[in-house]
């Protein structure tokens, strides 16, 4: 455990706890939990130790929301693992291609779909709202592989913020489901993508394992019951959530970007 006070660890339990329910819900927990964990550890701490960090607890609260979700959601498990896989992929690629390029460019170019992405689901207020037709094409199935698997967990392994709330975005577009089992499927995406990032830190030893522990379980607790709030409230809850997510989103990359 790092040597930091008995105050900070309660906040820290407390953010796992909040970002494992907006994570659930819609996605984009890390964008509470990581500035916490990057202000709450101690001066000179590596950032990858917050980096592995986040992973490790964010991983336990996705999987509470994932068996949540897929006991009660219709969720198609076997096309969700496939985009899974893809992500874990893309992802990977992501991060190899990061380690030599700079985001600062890519990110108001980002800023500018997410408002685009905002203004869509404002105007169309049945967005998510109608539950799938019927099974997943074998195209749709495809174009879901290559846009929320490989698209965005290239994007993930590349940038990072926002991954959850891309993925339930993709996933209401293209396969034409409603909001909640979006966001269930998304769940069983980012445990994919997230084990990818876990094994990698784990195995540069950036990982503090007794904190991660103790969040991990505030994040589980707050993943299952975001997962049942939003089966419980129904789409038109997760649509305000999301609308909330990604503004948040915008206002972070924006201070990062001309701010910080």
């Amino acid at each position: 455990m790092p040597d930091i006070s008995l105050t900070m660890v309660v906040l820290l339990c407390l953010a796992a706890l909040a970002a494992g329910w907006i994570d659930a819900v819609v996605g984009g927990g890390g964008l509470l939990l990581l500035p916490v964990l990057l202000l709450g550890l101690p001066a000179g701490t590596p950032a990858a130790h917050a980096l592995g960090t986040n992973k490790a607890v964010a991983i336990v609260g996705t999987t509470g929301a994932a068996v949540t979700y897929a006991r009660k959601a219709p969720v198609d498990v076997g096309t969700a693992v496939r985009i899974g896989l893809a992500a874990l992929a893309g992802s990977s690629a992501g991060a190899f291609f990061a380690a030599g390029m700079s985001t600062d460019v890519l990110k108001p170019v980002i800023m500018v779909v997410l408002l685009a992405v905002a203004a869509f689901v404002i105007l169309r207020p049945a967005f998510g709202t109608a539950p799938a037709a019927g099974p997943a094409t074998r195209r749709q199935i495809l174009a879901a592989i290559g846009l929320a698997g490989i698209g965005i967990g290239f994007y993930d392994g590349f940038i990072g913020p926002g991954t959850g709330t891309f993925l339930v975005l993709a996933l209401t577009a293209v396969l034409h489901l409603d909001l909640v089992t979006a966001s269930a499927t998304a769940k069983i995406v980012n445990c994919c993508t997230n084990a990818g990032a876990l094994a990698m830190f784990a195995w540069q030893g950036a990982v503090l394992w007794q904190l991660a522990a103790l969040m991990a379980v505030f994040n589980l607790a707050g993943g299952t019951l975001g997962a049942r709030t939003a089966l419980k409230r129904g789409s038109g809850f997760v649509r305000v959530v999301l609308l909330t997510v990604v503004f948040a989103l915008v206002a972070n990359m924006a201070y990062e970007q001309w701010l910080a």
